[in-house]
């Protein structure tokens, strides 16, 4: 294999507008080996801040500004890790354009809503089948998502379901750390 692979991506491939991106042998290596855990995930109650945002106009960091200083009014968490989600249009992937907007979240997992602090909202996630990611690295390196997207999912027996997308952040998740660790959630369905 060379030492650098060009990889063109088109519709669900392009999602983070990584066209033509240069993997290293390294990189690609890594990635081949990573193979996700095939999960089903139960009902999870959310607590949290959500924006309107896209990948040309990304308010993530002002997302989670806005949340942390207030995360700690939350009284009822079942962990102390945060989850970062994504919620796209059911059409998003099939009509990729940076500039769409989805639906950011920063939230924490909680019991119930008996408690929900002010300028917080809450949200439901479905349980549902989810291949689970192990990522370590810089939280800025979408490299991760051309794997997914470009050599995993076309290659595995699953379909991107169309379910909300949601990443656990942590102990060992370190903000644009490249020893940051963190759980990457693509929800599945099995192709028919």
């Amino acid at each position: 294999m060379n030492a650098l692979l060009k990889i063109t991506y088109f519709n669900l491939n392009n999602l983070y507008g990584l066209c033509f991106q240069r993997l290293s042998k390294k990189a690609i290596h890594h990635f081949l080996n990573m193979q996700p855990k095939i999960k089903t995930s139960i009902e999870k109650k959310l607590i949290g801040k959500k924006i309107k945002m896209s990948l040309s106009d990304n308010k993530t960091g002002e997302l989670w500004r806005s949340f942390m200083p207030s995360r700690r009014e939350i009284k009822n968490n079942l962990t102390t890790e945060l989850i970062s989600m994504s919620i796209y249009d059911p059409l998003y992937f099939k009509n990729f354009n940076p500039a769409a907007e989805f639906e950011k979240w920063a939230a924490v997992e909680v019991k119930d809503f008996s408690i929900v602090p002010e300028g917080m909202e809450t949200y439901t996630l479905p349980p549902g089948l989810y291949a689970v990611f192990f990522y370590k690295g810089l939280n800025t390196d979408h490299s991760i998502y051309q794997y997914i997207f470009s050599t995993w999912l076309p290659a595995s027996v699953y379909l991107l379901d169309d379910r909300p997308h949601f990443e656990i952040l942590g102990e060992k998740y370190k903000n644009n750390d490249p020893e940051s660790e963190e759980e990457i959630w693509m929800p599945v369905r099995n192709k028919k």
